[in-house]
């Protein structure tokens, strides 16, 4: 019997080993999330649960009432929040092979989905390209650059943005494969064929505990 799977004590132990190896054996962002999803763990909290279905409602109805036809997402991770949506046409990408090898058995008879690694991204025409809670997971300053690059590409009519926007240093945190950054500075930097359209606030803000709250807010970006 796998130790995780022994009632209270199981869990308590797994998430502990988990939080051992982030302290200790951190690597890089993308070495962290194959061997989260390798060893059976999940999107996180905000992929689940009332979380998942404060997002799903707010992408449902932007989908519904912009007529989009065609979506990406960069970073879809366990695609558990893309059981709730309702996208014609949708491609996610993500670093981990383990989980999009799960993604693509997930959703095998669904041929308007499909997945693929992140080191394959072609960018095409599209209605909305997504990133919802991964920007805050982009440690490194190379890979944050390149996904915001990707994201603000004048192939994509729409952007939509789900993340905290909060400047916080990184040096010798404890939760490694976190790391804030304010990226809207980025976007009035960088992106100026972009505007920012509207801002939606967190239905449920983070108060301390994140399996029922975030610090991630809506941020829905157009070309001008």
């Amino acid at each position: 019997m796998k130790v995780k799977n022994i009632p209270i004590v199981g869990p308590t132990l797994s998430r502990l080993a988990s939080q051992l190896y982030t302290k200790f054996y951190f690597q890089n962002s993308g070495d962290y999330w194959e061997k989260r999803y390798k060893n059976g763990g999940n999107s996180g909290s905000g992929s689940y649960n009332q979380l998942a279905k404060f997002k799903a409602d707010i992408l449902n109805l932007f989908v519904k009432e912009n007529k989009i036809n065609s979506v990406v997402e960069l970073g879809c991770g366990d695609a558990n929040q893309l059981k709730l949506l309702k996208y014609p046409k949708y491609t996610g990408y993500d670093i981990s092979k383990t989980v999009l090898g799960t993604c693509s058995k997930t959703f095998a008879n669904d041929e308007s989905k499909q997945f693929d690694h992140i080191s394959n991204f072609n960018p095409q025409k599209t209605d909305l390209i997504l990133s919802i809670d991964v920007i805050y997971h982009l440690v490194e300053d190379d890979i944050f650059e390149d996904h915001m690059k990707k994201l603000f590409d004048n192939n994509h009519k729409n952007v939509i943005i789900y993340s905290s926007n909060l400047d916080e240093n990184y040096e010798n945190k404890e939760i490694k494969h976190v790391r804030h950054r304010k990226f809207t500075n980025w976007v009035e930097k960088n992106a100026k064929d972009f505007k920012l359209d509207k801002f939606i606030k967190n239905k449920h803000p983070f108060a301390g505990d994140k399996t029922t709250g975030s610090l991630a807010d809506f941020y829905f970006y157009s070309q001008i």
